[in-house]
């Protein structure tokens, strides 16, 4: 059976320091900052990203193996308001997309897409621009 990885790049990163990023640090082990392939969008006080086919749409994140992914992602899919409880349609969706390690390796990994439009959405490129 093949790990269950998380790439994250907003408010679960570990300098973060809300509730919820410790309780990734508290059921996760972290394996290494990644980059995906997408673009990042200033949503409110934190960030969305959407895909991208572009090589040089890089948004840089963390990788963590999470320990009781049947017990951890549900709660980290309500924390991103994931679900059917959540009005249509949700502002995020998650979904296994490819993610590369600092060291090369490339490895499938959960990540919270944003689902809705970016139209009239601030692109940035870092998490400080959030600021």
């Amino acid at each position: 059976m093949n790990p269950d990885y998380i790439f994250v790049y907003g408010t679960l990163r570990r300098d973060a320091n809300n509730s919820i990023s410790e309780l990734l640090a508290r059921h996760a082990e972290f394996i290494g900052e990644a980059a995906y392939r997408g673009k990042l969008f200033k949503i409110d006080y934190y960030p969305g990203v959407v895909p991208s086919n572009d090589p040089n749409d890089i948004v840089r994140g963390e990788v963590y193996r999470l320990h009781q992914a049947d017990v951890v992602l549900p709660l980290l899919d309500r924390y991103e308001e994931v679900g059917p409880e959540f009005p249509e349609p949700n502002e995020y969706i998650r979904q296994q997309q490819s993610v590369v390690l600092n060291d090369g390796s490339a490895v499938a990994a959960w990540i919270y897409i944003y689902y809705r439009s970016t139209q009239g959405l601030e692109r940035i490129n870092e998490l400080s621009e959030l600021k």
